[in-house]
């Protein structure tokens, strides 16, 4: 038996086995939710919802107390039609909190951040450098 550093619960990996349940639709309720697994020995069952609007992000974690049982519901679970939505149910994976994300690229920029190089003295046309040098030093001399 572990114990969970974050949390400090006993973690029992030899009877337990937490499962990811996705595709769900976003109207599903809670209950809905739960009845899905009425059959199975489960000890937790938790539907994400969004804090704001209340309904189902779309997805939610089961824990089956019994690991036969939940290679059983993988297997009977997996790709079952729910509302016209092919579920996908396998065992959950922690986020490695260490591990890199991905970088989004081609992000459209508003407002502030990097501006182009501005030239110190405003564009004079095609003259030469000496030639608007001279005519500047020209101007302040008088």
């Amino acid at each position: 038996m572990l114990i969970h550093k974050k949390w400090l619960k006993p973690v029992c990996k030899e009877d337990k086995m937490k499962l990811y349940v996705g595709n769900l639709p976003f109207g599903v309720s809670e209950e809905e939710f739960k009845n899905l697994f009425s059959n199975y020995p489960t000890e937790e069952v938790v539907l994400i919802i969004n804090k704001f609007s209340g309904r189902s992000k779309g997805f939610g974690f089961v824990t089956i107390t019994d690991e036969e049982m939940a290679k059983k519901f993988i297997s009977e679970f997996n790709g079952k039609d729910i509302q016209g939505r092919p579920l996908k149910v396998s065992e959950a994976v922690p986020i490695d909190p260490n591990a890199e994300r991905p970088r989004r690229f081609n992000r459209r920029r508003f407002g502030g951040g990097r501006r182009p190089f501005r030239r110190s003295r405003p564009f004079d046309g095609n003259r030469s450098r000496k030639e608007s040098d001279q005519e500047s030093n020209e101007s302040q001399n008088n």
